[in-house]
């Protein structure tokens, strides 16, 4: 009897343990639906860039030497024309002065050379008295005509000095002014060594000391490098060409700076440069954002992570977006659709609807599709019955 009850036990559960697996094979499967709502979204375009100043001077030296001194250091504030620094200036001053000589000297040739032209004037135009005398002397027979030639062959040699007398003139006036220009480029020179600021800033970065040798060659050397206006900064990003379309001028920009973690900025799309750059073999576009710096918490060099607002819409109904890569199909058995859909529950059947969508935040999509309604529940994914119970079937205990 005792075998007849462990026997009918027996059956029993293995009954129950047949239906159990056919039934739940059998058992349509479940989804997860979230409900389509009303509200605001925001597109935007993200990128990283770089906080610079809006305009910076790279303040450099045309002559060579070594720097006698400096008059000011990093975060100093300069006026336009202050004396930044000095290149020793002695061999420059020897230079002007041996020029300066030289000019001194064209002068002085020049003044020998009118008056040796005055004196020759002179001695000429009494040849030419003698001259005009002897020929009337001559022509009475007073004197030999060998009297005249010897007063015109005079007058002649005369009027020849005064050509040469006249070339020797415009040759000093050359010599001055080869002179003049020569100066003039020595001085240059010597005001060159003399850093000044060309506009009023503050300096950003140094990049001398005193005693360090500046070489200026086919490249001027930086020397230091001023900031004219740091409340005023701009953000300098690069947008991939898919999404530089969307960009325009004076679009809101939101921004984070790594050393101001928990604040946020806004700022202005200042300027789409149209020269494009190659960065890891894609194709972005420089896009100016000006910022305002009236606290100076910005620093140059800062990296800014910036957020593009492209559209900006609200009250509308928006769609998670997993709703939109839903399909009930397997990847190869997928029909094909030429618009976007959603799916809801008929009958607990997924069901298609199409439909038309607009701007999206990676979250949520705008559906403007007049077919879909507020609080519609939607097809997001299946419910995947097995992470529900782990272990399998519980095993049997027999007694």
């Amino acid at each position: 009897m005792k075998k007849i009850i462990i026997s009918l036990i027996s059956l029993i559960l293995v009954s129950f343990v047949i239906f159990f697996i056919t039934g739940s094979k059998n058992k349509p499967p479940e989804y997860k639906t979230e409900k389509i709502t009303k509200g605001d979204i925001i597109e935007s375009i993200t990128a990283s860039g770089t906080v610079n100043p809006v305009t910076s001077i790279s303040v450099g030296t045309q002559v060579s030497g070594a720097i006698k001194d400096l008059y000011v250091d990093f975060n100093s504030p300069v006026k336009k024309g202050q004396l930044l620094a000095q290149i020793d200036p002695s061999l420059f001053e020897a230079q002007v002065e041996q020029v300066r000589a030289s000019f001194n000297n064209a002068q002085s040739n020049l003044y020998n050379a009118q008056a040796n032209l005055q004196k020759i004037q002179s001695i000429t135009d009494n040849d030419y008295k003698t001259y005009q005398r002897q020929k009337t002397l001559y022509e009475k027979n007073f004197i030999a005509r060998s009297d005249v030639d010897l007063a015109e062959t005079n007058y002649n040699a005369g009027k020849a000095q005064i050509a040469s007398a006249k070339a020797q003139i415009n040759s000093a006036k050359a010599q001055i002014a080869q002179a003049a220009a020569e100066l003039r480029n020595k001085q240059a020179n010597l005001r060159y060594t003399k850093i000044i600021s060309p506009v009023d800033g503050i300096v950003v970065s140094r990049n001398v000391d005193v005693g360090q040798t500046v070489a200026a060659s086919f490249q001027t050397p930086t020397l230091f490098l001023v900031a004219q206006d740091l409340t005023k900064m701009q953000i300098d990003t690069n947008v991939a060409e898919a999404d530089i379309g969307k960009v325009k001028a004076g679009q809101e920009v939101e921004y984070t700076l790594d050393g101001y973690p928990d604040e946020t900025f806004k700022g202005k799309v200042k300027q789409i440069r149209i020269a494009p750059n190659v960065i890891q073999n894609v194709v972005t576009y420089n896009v100016v954002i000006s910022v305002d710096n009236k606290d100076l918490k910005l620093k140059p060099g800062m990296t800014a992570n910036v957020s593009i607002i492209t559209s900006k819409k609200e009250g509308i109904l928006l769609a998670p977006n997993g709703s939109l890569r839903f399909t009930p199909y397997i990847d190869d058995d997928a029909p094909k659709y030429k618009e976007q859909g959603l799916w809801v529950l008929e009958n607990n059947q997924p069901k298609r609807l199409s439909i038309k969508t607009g701007i999206s935040n990676g979250s949520f999509t705008e559906i403007t599709s007049v077919n879909v309604s507020e609080g519609l529940d939607v097809i997001v994914g299946k419910i995947d019955k097995s992470k529900k119970k782990k272990g399998g079937t519980p095993r049997m205990r027999m007694f």
